[in-house]
């Protein structure tokens, strides 16, 4: 016999309970946002549809199955039944998803949620005193090609400023009244310019509707020609407040997307053409411990060494620093080690420079042009080059460099001649100028110092961590979670989007070792509820948050 198949038969429905295992992501999820004393200070307007709490629940569940714009959200909500039992069969549009993930509740969120989850962390021991720090690129919701350069801008403003003197003086010649000697000659001010040209053009029509019976007319042919100067003062004036608003929007960067302007141009590895293609981005920092992320956040510097100082003020009003720092070598600059032991007087650096594993290879030490491998006596203060010629200590000098930091280099100058008073000729250089050295000692010493840290027995075991710690968050997160990209515009919103994606990570990191412990406990006893444990931390990682 066959199954008579009717999808239209009436049938009797009826209501089962689904609950996830306790060891699946849902659950975690479920008990941390039911454990948030939220309170909705959200009064004007009409009543929200949808519970704020079981949209973050929607959203962190959706982001770690690698789900990040809203109409996905939208679609895990109406399709997952894990997604349906956290919103409670609720389905929230894509239109209140995206008004959530940018709002100032799921912001607030995010900032204390890192501290409380770096509290409980510390408190339970799953982290230590060492703090690894990297950066990576991710795209910004632009298009590839909206660039605008700072220097171009420039350029372009400089001819722009060139054609306004120049319709300016024809201005002047045309006019010979008394007009053309109080006319504003200022391309700042062309506001004012064009007011005086259209007060002479209304004069003109007045003039023009006295003679109209005069043929030719002299007053029409010169309103033409002013209203032809006035046309090209205008649109000179529109490229000068657009080049002025481009400026403003620049500040010290050297371009922006004209999509998203707080995306700059910078190399990302996302480059399928392997042209080394400038592409819009964001600098994203992150601070990890044991694969936990404390703390985060973006900036516009695409190189990492200039954003270390920010971060480190960021983590340090965060209260998130441990006892030691770490980083790559892309982090090792002088700057950041005169700041590093100038201002965080209880943390140590384990930053090495970039030409520290070069320096230690046979051909640096034997590389006859490198200053330091010359003979230097202390006593006399002079050092030796290997064609004998003798340098001696001139002066002290300061350079500063673009960004206002200030470098002390101590200058030596070459013997140029003998005890004999004969000019040696290896002492000139092959423009015929006597030879000069320049030795940072300051930079010098901060090497030193890091060798001997990085050297050390603690030190290279700390080291050695980094690359297995925070590495594989990065790898976690683009690889994994495919989150390549941002889906959000603006430096707050993308800071928003960013802050959900790093703490649903952390929450997955959190589930699996929990559902790990759970496992080896259900091994050992059998049949076991959740203990007290998890339970506090549900309580403690966000009671702060509100």
């Amino acid at each position: 016999m066959f199954n008579n198949y009717n999808i239209n038969q009436t049938s009797l429905n009826m209501a089962i309970e689904f609950i996830p295992e306790k060891d699946h992501e849902a659950y975690y999820i479920n008990e941390l946002v039911e454990s948030i004393e939220f309170h909705d200070s959200y009064e004007t307007g009409r009543p929200r549809e949808y519970d704020l709490r079981a949209v973050l629940k929607l959203v962190l569940f959706s982001y770690l199955r690698g789900r990040y714009t809203c109409r996905q959200i939208e679609r895990e909500a109406r399709e997952n039944i894990y997604a349906r039992w956290l919103t409670q069969e609720h389905v929230p549009s894509y239109r209140t998803i995206a008004r959530f993930i940018v709002s100032d509740e799921a912001m607030e969120m995010i900032q204390s949620s890192f501290e409380s989850m770096r509290s409980f962390l510390v408190e339970h021991n799953l982290i230590d005193d060492c703090v690894f720090i990297d950066g990576t690129k991710i795209l910004a919701n632009a298009n590839k090609y909206s660039f605008v350069w700072k220097k171009k801008i420039i350029h372009y403003d400089d001819l722009n400023r060139e054609k306004a003197e120049v319709i300016l003086n024809e201005i002047k010649e045309v006019e010979t009244t008394a007009f053309s000697e109080s006319l504003p000659m200022d391309y700042d001010n062309l506001d004012l310019t064009i007011a005086k040209l259209e007060e002479r053009i209304e004069q003109l029509d007045l003039k023009v509707e006295e003679t109209k019976k005069i043929s030719p007319n002299p007053a029409k042919r010169v309103r033409r020609i002013m209203k032809s100067k006035l046309n090209k003062t205008k649109h000179i004036s529109e490229k000068h407040d657009k080049y002025s608003e481009d400026m403003k929007i620049f500040g010290e960067r050297n371009s922006f997307s004209k999509t998203d302007h707080d995306a700059t141009f910078m190399r990302v590895k996302e480059d399928p053409m392997q042209n080394g293609q400038l592409k819009p981005g964001y600098n994203l920092q992150i601070a990890t411990s044991n694969q936990f992320t404390l703390d985060y956040d973006l900036f516009w510097n695409p190189t990492d060494t200039r954003t270390l100082i920010p971060f480190l003020k960021t983590l340090e009003t965060h209260r998130v620093l441990g006892r030691f720092i770490v980083a790559d070598a892309g982090y090792g600059s002088e700057s950041n080690y005169r700041y590093i032991e100038d201002e965080l007087l209880d943390q140590t650096s384990l930053i090495p420079y970039g030409t520290m594993l070069k320096e230690n290879s046979r051909k640096w030490k034997s590389d006859e042009k490198k200053v330091l491998n010359w003979d230097y006596h202390d006593i006399d203060d002079y050092y030796i080059d290997p064609n004998g010629v003798r340098f001696n200590f001139l002066r002290v000098t300061i350079r500063t460099d673009k960004y206002k930091f200030k470098r002390q280099f101590r200058c030596y100058k070459a013997e140029s001649k003998d005890e004999n008073q004969e000019i040696i000729d290896a002492a000139f250089n092959k423009s015929g100028g006597v030879r000069y050295i320049y030795i940072n000692s300051e930079w010098e010493y901060f090497k030193a110092h890091e060798r001997e840290k990085l050297y050390g027995k603690v030190g290279a075991k700390i080291y050695a961590q980094r690359k297995i710690d925070v590495e594989p968050v990065f790898g976690h997160l683009k690889a994994y979670l495919h989150f390549t990209r941002f889906t959000v515009r603006g430096t707050d919103k993308v800071k928003s989007q960013m802050g959900l994606a790093l703490m649903a990570m952390n929450m997955g990191k959190l589930a699996k070792r929990m559902a790990f412990s759970l496992k080896n406990k259900r091994t050992r006893t059998g049949n076991l509820r959740i203990s007290k444990f998890w339970s506090y931390f549900l309580w403690s990682f966000v009671t702060s948050s509100f």
